[in-house]
């Protein structure tokens, strides 16, 4: 049900992995040396399904403050041999973005070791981005001898100079260190260098031409794919409702029947944004085909799940009962777009699948949010299981929304830990709805609101619930 690294949900690790509430509840009233293992576990191996959206840095170190932990641990972590040889984002970002918060709330010994890592580590562009938020102009100019080392001065050192210039994430740095005496000069050839790049390649556009036809554009999809296999249709779909007209649509329908797969691809995506009435009978017959590639049946589930239409929810009904890609496309479809005569189909969906798929099934995103948007209140159960035990922080969050609308219970229940959860539209979701009764609720209430890396949404909604008249502030 979960990756071997996910401890069950039952357990202070579990609960910090999935980035619970009660993962900071229980692990203050844990003994402080259970407490502080488990948590360097998380920040040392990040436990994060998706680890570019999902969010723990500022849920691990406010328990970090909370347990006046050190950085010990963190730091032989971050300087350890691997470092030299394995310089992936995953084994320290979510380290660095720690001791980014840390730095934030006055840990000066957090900032000391950003310093340090910035100017020695791999994942030295990490580190950067977070001291370019925190740091000041003294500490961000000691810096730049040690940055600037990481490129020779050669051709090749001066272009990646320049595209790392280019794509910085946080350009502070780089502007502070464009003004130096010293280190100005290559710093300033190599931001106008990344824009004459960026120019050339404007320069030079690959895309369709004007005058291209409906076959001209069928024909460029495919060779992109074939010389790029990752490319999506998606340009080739835009440039089709920019030049098709009703004489081209036979040549339109034969390319979504049986046109190699980019072109065929492409076409579906066309046909489905513009309506034809044939194009439902091609994605059933794409997706269902036993020799249809993963690009055309994909492309033809994107282009059902992107219509509006009547027809298309009419569709989406006969559809639901399939236990496949298109019977899930199908109650997602119903989830976002339907009405509350579809409320059984959206049910047995979320049912059938925490069945068949466990609780981390990525068609359960938009099947949750369905059984909020549609108050099936005989959903609580599922989404209580879901909210439980997924490993998904942002799933959970999905599922909390979903609570709130559907089961009575969630404002004296899970409500009042969505306060401590990791991610911020959560910890919203709680501020509008935990009950003040209890005294926790009241307490953290008045945190998030004077915290300033709180975020604006979750104090605004604080601010809602918090009154000159409001009994217990």
């Amino acid at each position: 049900m979960f990756d071997p690294d996910i401890a069950p949900s039952g357990t202070l690790l579990g609960l910090l992995q999935r980035g619970r509430g009660d993962g900071t509840l229980h692990a203050l009233a844990a003994p402080r040396a259970e407490a502080l293992a488990a948590l360097h576990h998380c920040v040392l191996r990040d436990p994060r399904r998706d680890w570019q959206v999902e969010n723990r840095s500022l849920y691990y170190a406010r328990l970090c403050l909370d347990l006046d932990a050190g950085l010990d641990e963190i730091e032989q972590h971050l300087f350890h041999p691997d470092d030299l040889v394995n310089d992936d984002e995953e084994r320290t970002g979510l380290a660095l973005s720690v001791l980014g918060h840390l730095a934030a709330y006055g840990r000066s010994d957090a900032l000391r070791l950003l310093r340090r890592y910035a100017a020695a580590g791999s994942n030295w562009e990490w580190a950067l981005d977070e001291l370019a938020l925190r740091d000041d102009d003294t500490g961000l100019r000691g810096l730049a001898p040690a940055i600037l080392a990481h490129f020779p001065r050669t051709p090749d050192g001066d272009a990646e100079l320049a595209a790392v210039v280019r794509g910085a994430y946080e350009p502070r740095p780089w502007r502070l260190w464009a003004d130096d005496p010293d280190h100005g000069p290559r710093v300033r050839a190599a931001a106008e260098r990344g824009a004459f790049d960026r120019w050339q390649r404007q320069l030079r556009p690959s895309g369709p031409r004007p005058g291209w036809s409906v076959h001209d554009i069928l024909l460029w999809a495919q060779r992109e794919h074939d010389l790029k296999p990752d490319a999506r249709p998606d340009a080739a779909a835009r440039c089709l409702a920019a030049v098709a007209g009703p004489e081209d649509r036979p040549e339109l329908l034969a390319a979504a029947a049986s046109a190699p797969d980019a072109a065929r691809a492409a076409a579906l995506r066309h046909l489905a944004e513009i309506g034809d009435p044939e194009v439902l009978d091609l994605v059933e017959a794409a997706v269902t085909e036993p020799d249809a590639s993963q690009l055309v049946s994909q492309a033809a589930l994107s282009a059902f799940e992107r219509m509006r239409s009547i027809a298309a929810l009419d569709r989406a009904r006969v559809w639901a009962h399939r236990p496949d890609a298109l019977g899930d496309a199908a109650a997602a479809m119903l989830s976002c777009r339907g009405g509350q005569y579809d409320t059984p189909l959206v049910l047995a969906a979320l049912r059938r699948t925490v069945r068949a798929e466990g609780p981390d099934a990525q068609t359960l995103w938009t099947l949750v949010d369905g059984a909020g948007r549609l108050t099936i209140s005989c959903a609580a159960p599922v989404l209580r299981h879901i909210y439980r035990e997924t490993a998904s922080s942002h799933l959970r969050g999905r599922a909390a929304r979903a609570l709130a609308a559907t089961d009575p219970s969630f404002a004296a229940g899970f409500a009042v830990e969505c306060l401590w959860d990791c991610e911020e539209s959560t910890r919203e979701v709680a501020a509008r709805h935990a009950a003040t009764a209890d005294a926790r609720v009241v307490e953290q209430l008045r945190r998030l609101a004077a915290d300033p890396a709180e975020e604006a949404e979750v104090q605004t909604a604080v601010r809602s619930r918090i009154g000159p008249e409001t009994p217990g502030f």
